[in-house]
């Protein structure tokens, strides 16, 4: 039996080796995306990672058998040929399928290993049996064997290296060195495979040359392989640099969101690291979200991302983290840097911002935790930035606050009395006290402000200044402004029936109730269902509500007011309205602050009490004077007009029980129905 004698076209190798390892690299960086992804994607990424892997394996197979020069006359059946590729892309797709679960059993590597090196043999093999010539081929049984072992090599090779870089799809010099490894095995299982076959025949007449049209056979496989990877690799970058970016991304301002952020803190934060975690939050945003819309909110929110990244410029990355919060992350720098970084933070935020035709003015508060004094896990570093924010928010800001650990024992102490504050009303922990309002004038009472308290099973009486801001933030002020409003409705019905008492009670209004339209109607309906004329029901707003609420809250007022409910502005003199625009505003009466009266010795406290009740007296505003506790106060106001007063020295607030017994005792100084 005579063998025929071939060799290999040293170009067409090359080609080949290196679609195997361009094939391998664009294999480990789809099981990356596998090893991040979820679902519908999951799927995806692992179909695609097989098909590319499949057919870079398959046509790397195809381009080395065209590579082989001999005297012979070939052809391909077709059909052969795609069993062959099919049997390519089922082995790859084992191999994707193994590295689904973060933990594998070792039976299930070995099995899947098994598997994709029978595929991978299946695959080979198949492409010989499809290619048609007269001659015989035989295979020697030393190389075969070797074959099979370099098949299971490259494919235990190849779980091995998809489950190492599961999680790592970006790009690094050991991948890259790894898929050139990788690509090597498939090709020498390849060329192994193929030394194992040899080619005899008996008859002479089958020698000649090639055929003319090899070349472009070749030519067009070479192609063809060659689209489908860059087509493939092609999907990878888009999704990394596009889609990525715009999941990485604030579409609004450009920077990295909370996502980036999470990849940050696990690249960047490590025991090695001095950094910080700045929070930042504009104060008083959402007035002017309101009041001049979303459009020049928008504007003023780019316009402070680009102030923020001037700012920090080397020193860290910024995030905007939604709304008006941002978040910047430094891996470098100390304490004393941090504190410089977060004043000409400060210092920049307040400067004006001239935008559509507004000069503008706003401040932010900042929150800072430090690495690694605060530990080096996100989760913690945000809270505690966060909370250290709210710090500066609460005592003023325009501030930065550096966290401590006595801000966090207040946070865990916020965090419980949120949690308990949920169940408090079903629980029947609310109750209410009521403080009486003199007419110092006529020495009688005119009014009573409700007053919510809470008592707690195991803290006992809870402040309204802590649990109120607490309500308001989660939105439980609503529920409960409801009930307060229901029973001091009810309350004053049974004063009237029962004492024949008929007196104004007022309630004190959270701006979240006005975010509701239909707030109005369900004063209406309260005053139905319990009965009581309008006219002994009072609301209490702050100036902000009024000035600086959510739109349409005016309107809600004038509605409010029309029913016959009274309307008052509490606390007044310390907020942020205009005085040009108080006649415009819903308002019957005044209630002037317990911080002027307080400190009434004082002249320009003096000055600013006898402003106020001139303002009033001009607007045909009822005046009440909160806080009163001394006789030289009571003639003080007196002497400039003011006569309803409220305060300890006519009475402190009191419940139901202790209310009935004061009423008893000042039965001759309290306005019955007539």
């Amino acid at each position: 039996m005579e063998y025929i004698h071939a060799h290999y076209n040293p170009y067409i190798v090359t080609l080949s080796v290196f679609i195997a390892i361009l094939a391998s690299y664009i294999a480990l960086n789809i099981v990356g995306k596998v090893g991040q992804s979820t679902g519908r994607n999951k799927t995806v990424w692992m179909s695609l990672g097989a098909f590319v892997m499949g057919s870079g394996i398959w046509s790397m197979h195809f381009i080395g058998m065209l590579a082989l020069e001999a005297d012979l006359s070939m052809s391909y059946d077709l059909k052969m040929v795609a069993l062959s590729a099919v049997f390519s892309i089922l082995a790859s797709l084992i191999a994707f399928y193994v590295t689904l679960e973060a933990v594998t059993r070792l039976w299930k590597i070995s099995l899947g290993g098994a598997l994709m090196g029978a595929g991978i043999v299946a695959m080979h093999y198949t492409g010989m049996a499809a290619l048609h010539t007269a001659v015989m081929i035989t295979y020697d049984p030393v190389y075969w064997l070797l074959s099979l072992a370099a098949a299971l090599i490259a494919s235990y090779a190849a779980l091995l290296l998809f489950r190492r870089f599961r999680n790592h799809p970006g790009f690094s010099t050991w991948k890259f060195y790894s898929a050139i490894v990788m690509g090597l095995a498939i090709s020498g299982m390849h060329y192994v495979g193929m030394a194992a076959a040899q080619f005899h025949y008996t008859q002479q007449e089958l020698e000649g040359a090639p055929p003319a049209g090899q070349m472009l056979l070749i030519s067009a496989v070479a192609i063809v392989t060659l689209f489908i990877l860059a087509a493939s690799w092609a999907a990878v970058f888009v999704e990394r640099h596009v889609l990525e970016r715009m999941a990485y991304s604030d579409p609004l301002t450009g920077l990295p969101n909370r996502h980036g952020l999470q990849r940050y803190f696990a690249k960047e934060f490590t025991e090695k690291t001095e950094g910080a975690v700045l929070f930042l939050d504009l104060d008083r945003f959402k007035s002017i979200n309101d009041t001049l819309g979303h459009d020049v909110g928008d504007e003023l929110l780019v316009e402070v991302s680009k102030r923020l990244q001037q700012c920090v410029k080397n020193q860290g990355i910024v995030f905007r983290l939604g709304g008006d919060e941002f978040l910047i992350a430094s891996s470098t720098g100390s304490v004393d840097t941090t504190i410089q970084l977060a004043e000409s933070i400060l210092d920049s935020i307040k400067q004006p911002y001239h935008l559509a035709n507004n000069q503008l003015f706003i401040t932010g508060s900042i929150g800072i935790s430090l690495v690694p004094q605060h530990g080096f896990e996100r989760t913690f570093l945000m809270r505690a930035a966060d909370t250290a924010m709210y710090v500066s928010k609460n005592t003023g800001k325009n501030k930065y606050s550096i966290f401590s650990e006595d801000m966090n024992q207040r946070q865990i102490r916020r965090m419980e009395l949120e949690k308990d504050l949920r169940n408090a009303q079903e629980q029947e922990e609310f109750f209410i006290v009521y403080q009486p309002k003199w007419d110092s004038q006529h020495n009688r009472l005119t009014g009573m402000e409700a007053l919510l308290r809470w008592k707690h099973p195991q803290l006992g009486i809870v402040s309204p200044g802590e649990f109120i801001p607490i309500a308001e933030e989660t939105g439980l002020i609503i529920p409960m402004t409801d009930w307060i409003l229901e029973k001091v409705c009810e309350q004053n019905k049974i004063w009237q029936q029962i004492a024949g008492i008929h007196i104004p009670i007022s309630v004190n209004m959270s701006a979240r109730m006005f975010e509701c339209s239909a707030f109005p109607e369900r004063i209406a309906q309260i005053l139905a269902d319990t009965g009581l004329e309008p006219q002994y029901l009072e609301l209490e707003i702050t100036e902000s509500i009024a000035m600086n609420g959510i739109e349409g809250t005016v309107d809600q007022l004038q509605q409010i007011q029309q029913q016959g409910v009274g309307i008052s502005l509490d606390d007044f003199g310390t907020g942020y309205s205009s005085l040009g625009s108080l006649d415009e505003m819903p308002v019957d009466i005044i209630k002037i602050d317990q911080v002027f009266v307080r400190n009434i010795d004082h002249a320009s406290k003096q000055s600013i009490i006898s402003t106020i009740i001139a303002i009033a007296y001009n607007l045909n505003m009822e005046m009440v004077a909160e806080g009163v506790e001394t006789v030289e106060q009571i003639q003080f106001l007196q002497s400039k007009g003011c006569y309803i007063m409220q305060g300890y020295y006519y009475g402190k607030p009191m419940t139901v029980e202790q209310m009935n017994q004061w009423l008893e005792q000042s039965a001759d100084h309290i306005p019955l129905a007539e």
